[in-house]
């Protein structure tokens, strides 16, 4: 019998463990290295998902563990006025990487940074509407869980006054067309503020934006975009935040995946990849946008700020990313998995679209490509059977959308791993398929 099914550990574990969403995968882990996980037999699970989106140096990274087990010893916690040599080193370190954003808060999760960031764009503007994009998240507390569109709005009483949205732009299923069929999304702008003035009572303080919205189906912002929709907020006296939760530090291909664009916003919040599955978060802003902050009086006195142990990793984490060249291989090995991916594309019928950026992919599993009918059954299915075989992927399941498999293993993941990933991936459709009575091929386009 396998060690997975210990009894007495899935009858605590359902007996005492409150779910907080989805439900747990079949297997007990152990223990977990590199770009894998082992699982009370000891199998190796490839980790297509960088454990939630953040072990961005794959799992014990030596230089990790070696940081932790150092600054533990020396100082881990202090009391929020006090401040240590890492929490200003590591302010100094990410200041110059993003020229322009010289200011610094360091935290511990990505719904704490985005707090953060909104309330000094209320205070700073004097004003209190946040606009985020409809397939968006944030996080799950306050403000941030009220600029979370993607999925729980539902049942928790009302979302903070002043939240707005406006659609989120899908290369795949455009809701205004070109000539040519493609995403028109400079009138889907054009319309989408035309909506949000409409409904602004004229406190417009600011737009919060992934730049991959990675829950939302792995959506760019296509090439332009951002830079239009920094023009709009400029316009409105708003700030345009930026959450590179799952983008910062080098997964895209870029340190920031606002570079690729060359174009800075006002605030600019990091969590996940930054504590390589850490918690460590960060804000970054201007110096006159925090100069005034401060000036009124802004306050975010939380008990793990600024403390020493998060930010001595975060130093070890962009030590590695230099010294390895991490940003340059997340180009060279994204080419790779995107060419991989498009193969698969190319061979069934039910993979409508390969997209995305760096080792930021996503797959989407629709039922027919021509219609773009999602196949929610298939997708679970496919996810399922990955992970009987050894791969661990993550599928967001949203109305409208067919199944979509997030893709970000670590950076450091090998070639060979990769091409793993991708024979497990084929090999679970193809038996999905199987299972599910339907041809493998496709149709010519």
């Amino acid at each position: 019998m396998s060690k997975n099914e210990d009894r007495g550990f899935w009858s605590s574990a359902q007996k005492h463990l409150i779910r907080y969403g989805g439900s747990f995968e079949p297997a007990i882990i152990e223990r977990a290295a590199g770009s894998f996980v082992y699982d009370a037999d000891d199998r190796p699970i490839l980790d297509f998902t960088s454990g939630q989106m953040s072990a961005l140096l794959g799992h014990s990274h030596p230089r990790i563990v070696s940081t932790v087990t150092r600054q533990v010893g020396q100082v881990a916690h202090l009391f929020s006025g006090m401040l240590s040599r890492p929490v200003v080193e590591l302010a100094e370190r990410l200041a110059a990487l993003a020229p322009g954003l010289d200011r610094v808060l360091l935290l511990s999760t990505g719904a704490e940074s985005n707090e953060a960031a909104i309330r000094m764009a209320k205070l700073v503007t004097g004003k209190h509407e946040i606009v985020a994009f409809s397939k968006s998240w944030h996080g799950m507390t306050g403000v941030a869980a009220s600029a979370t569109y993607s999925a729980s709005r539902k049942g928790y009483g009302p979302a903070a006054v002043g939240s707005l949205a406006i659609p989120a732009p899908n290369s795949f299923r455009p809701r205004f067309r070109n000539a040519d069929g493609s995403l028109d999304w400079r009138t889907e702008l054009d319309d989408a503020f035309d909506l949000v003035d409409s409904q602004s009572t004229g406190s417009l303080a600011a737009f919060v934006a992934e730049p991959i919205l990675s829950s939302g189906g792995i959506l760019g912002l296509p090439q332009g975009y951002l830079a239009a929709l920094k023009q709009k907020c400029r316009e409105r006296g708003m700030l345009l935040i930026l959450d590179e939760a799952q983008t910062g530090i080098g997964r895209t291909g870029h340190m920031f995946a606002f570079q690729r664009d060359g174009v800075t916003p006002d605030i600019l919040t990091l969590s996940k990849t930054i504590g390589a599955g850490l918690p460590l978060s960060a804000v970054m802003t201007t110096a006159e946008i925090e100069e005034d902050a401060h000036a009124k009086g802004f306050l975010f006195y939380t008990t793990h700020v600024s403390d020493p142990l998060p930010a001595a990793v975060g130093l070890a984490v962009l030590d590695v990313v230099e010294e390895e060249k991490l940003v340059e291989r997340a180009q060279r090995l994204g080419a790779q998995l995107f060419e991989g991916l498009s193969r698969l594309k190319q061979r069934y019928e039910c993979v409508g679209d390969v997209r995305g950026l760096g080792l930021l992919l996503g797959v989407e599993i629709v039922k027919d490509r021509k219609d773009r009918v999602p196949d929610h059954q298939l997708g679970a299915a496919i996810a399922a059977e990955a992970f009987r075989r050894g791969l661990s992927m993550n599928i967001v399941k949203l109305p409208g959308m067919g199944g979509v498999f997030r893709i970000a293993p670590p950076l450091t993941i090998s070639e060979a791993d990769l091409d793993l990933g991708l024979r497990i991936i084929s090999e679970s459709i193809e038996a999905s398929l199987a299972a599910s009575g339907s041809a493998p091929g496709i149709a010519a386009e």
